[in-house]
């Protein structure tokens, strides 16, 4: 979500979403999503990738997705479990597997490090 809001000309993010828009697909997230997102924001323009105001207008486009959150407790200890089992440096990205394993949904994330540690027990985990 951070590529699809912060660069909104990138073609590989935005023709996934547009493809998946097309087939009514359900986009799910845990609770802490925005959280993540204004970080991620905030990073961006600490390191001067980008504007105030661009933050601002990302962050609105973000908030304005068709996302369903979830944040049911026993997320948090699936999370734990799968942060353990796979050595994951902390327990955030683990909340995304969790989910996605608790609804039997597909996984996607740019983050190429966290497929690599998972992707061979998860088929359902996709590098963007």
């Amino acid at each position: 979500m951070v590529r699809f809001v912060a660069d909104p000309r990138d073609k590989r993010v935005r023709s996934h979403w547009d493809q998946w828009d097309s087939e009514k697909r359900l986009f799910c997230a845990p609770a802490l999503l925005y959280f993540e997102v204004s970080n991620a924001l905030y990073c961006y323009q600490m390191a001067e990738m980008m504007s105030l105001s661009s933050v601002s207008l990302a962050l609105t486009a973000a908030f304005s997705l068709p996302i369903r959150l979830y944040g049911e407790e026993a997320l948090h200890s699936l999370a734990i479990d799968l942060a353990e089992r796979f050595s994951l440096p902390a327990v955030y990205d683990a909340h995304y597997l969790a989910l996605a394993q608790h609804l039997g949904a597909e996984f996607w994330s740019s983050d190429r490090k966290l497929i690599n540690k998972v992707q061979f027990a998860f088929p359902w985990v996709h590098l963007v």
